[in-house]
């Protein structure tokens, strides 16, 4: 917290001008029992020395992804950044740059935004892509209504792979809209009739691969059936790197891939700050939410940057804009593109081959146990377990024994029996061979 020093003349000064004789006079209309009602456990006052050794007691209770193994991922992932990426994102110009409202002062942000789109469009195997959203969820969402905008249809179905997270900030963001969403469900490894729910009136289909189970598919035959009845295909992709190893979203007929870039320079924070992907087909360009940088030449005929679309509420009308992105979603864009240009294309590739077969020792190794069995037969670095008891205690058990095990069924689909088995198991290029001992170890003993 900001500490701001004031004096008791500068306090009087504002009091007076809100016409109020005292700072009690502030709390008037708080009941006074409320007020003045202690707080259990909380004491008066202590000392900054004080509250900085509380706080730090309290913290290291948390068992952290960087003290222990970890295999969690479902959205957000833990993976090596380089040091370089915080230390350049840190240099002033870029870490108190506002967004790029004047392209003739700000021609750094915008190249790196330029930088940015391109290596989007690359991975994605799309055709344009804008200056990232908020995260993967609400960019999930923006798709959809882009979807409806493009082919002025009224029915959007969701697969029941897509992440329940993704699905329910698709539903907040269309609430309001005079379409219908549909979302189904699906178990791990059941095939779902998406084709099948796909009528005249479909703007768009979403589909997320890997799905939330961690399910590889390729989505050719879908993308042909959007096709043959006009609907888009919106691909999710909640973990970036797997596109260093699975063929394209674009490749595989998507209209519109949204995309989780958390994995590529931006740490695990407690739930955030993520950076949202987003890339289309270029006829599709003018329906693009966000902001969208491109090169040109100046009057000299040097190369410079601008904002080629900016659909913001200052430069059109206020229920026509699109565009959502704050300076922090540019920073943590900064941070994606400086990581993915310090892997290049051939890292790229190499970290997630690493991935993979780390994941794939990793549910040899667990599925090998009693009772365990995998329920995700085409994986990237993300796969299913079905436990023989519930998962949410097993992973209580697990972290008392210092490995975080994933995220159990009943964390994603709360309240649903038929899912709380399920323990969704992630493994990443940190993950080590002892890591996986150590996970191995622990689960059969919670198991036992």
């Amino acid at each position: 917290m900001r500490y701001l020093p004031q004096t008791p003349d500068s306090r009087a000064m504002m009091l007076k001008a809100i016409g109020v004789g005292s700072i009690d006079e502030l709390f008037d209309d708080v009941p006074a029992r409320v007020l003045n009602a202690p707080i259990e456990g909380l004491p008066d006052h202590m000392s900054e020395m004080a509250v900085e050794r509380h706080f730090r007691k309290l913290a290291a209770d948390n068992l952290s992804p960087s003290t222990a193994p970890c295999f969690i991922g479902g959205g957000a992932y833990h993976h090596h950044i380089p040091a370089t990426v915080d230390h350049l994102i840190q240099r002033s110009e870029f870490l108190t740059s506002y967004t790029p409202y004047q392209p003739e002062i700000a021609q750094g942000t915008l190249q790196y935004l330029f930088e940015f789109q391109t290596q989007v469009a690359l991975l994605t195997g799309m055709e344009v892509a804008n200056a990232s959203m908020y995260d993967g969820a609400t960019a999930c969402g923006e798709a959809v209504l882009m979807a409806h905008r493009v082919n002025k249809r009224r029915r959007t179905v969701l697969s029941g792979g897509l992440h329940p997270h993704y699905r329910d900030a698709t539903l907040n963001l269309t609430r309001f809209t005079d379409f219908e969403t549909v979302a189904l469900e699906a178990a791990p490894g059941a095939e779902e009739d998406l084709a099948g729910a796909i009528d005249d009136d479909t703007a768009a289909v979403v589909v997320q691969n890997p799905d939330v189970y961690g399910q590889l598919r390729d989505l050719g035959p879908l993308a042909e059936a959007c096709r043959a009845k006009g609907a888009l295909l919106i691909v999710a992709v909640a973990e970036v790197v797997s596109l260093g190893a699975v063929t394209p979203p674009g490749d595989m007929g998507a209209d519109i891939v949204v995309a989780e870039g958390q994995s590529l320079g931006v740490p695990l924070s407690f739930g955030g700050p993520h950076v949202g992907l987003f890339a289309c087909r270029r006829k599709f360009v003018r329906q693009m939410p966000g902001r969208l940088a491109g090169e040109t030449v100046d009057v000299d005929g040097r190369r410079s940057y601008v904002l080629t679309l900016n659909a913001r509420e200052q430069h059109i009308r206020r229920e026509k804009a699109t565009s959502n992105i704050c300076t922090n979603s540019g920073l943590c864009a900064l941070a994606f593109c400086i990581h993915a240009t310090l892997l290049g294309e051939s890292g790229m590739t190499a970290l997630a081959d690493l991935n993979h077969r780390t994941a794939a020792a990793a549910a040899e190794a667990l599925s090998a146990i009693d009772g365990v069995g995998l329920k995700t037969d085409v994986f990237f670095n993300e796969f299913t377990l079905e436990l023989p008891k519930p998962a949410g205690p097993v992973v209580e058990a697990l972290a008392e024994k210092g490995v975080l095990g994933g995220i159990p069924g009943s964390r994603l689909w709360p309240g649903d029996e038929s899912r709380a088995r399920l323990l969704i198991v992630a493994a990443t290029e940190t993950v080590t061979e002892e890591d996986i001992a150590s996970f191995r170890d622990a689960l059969k003993e919670a198991l036992a």
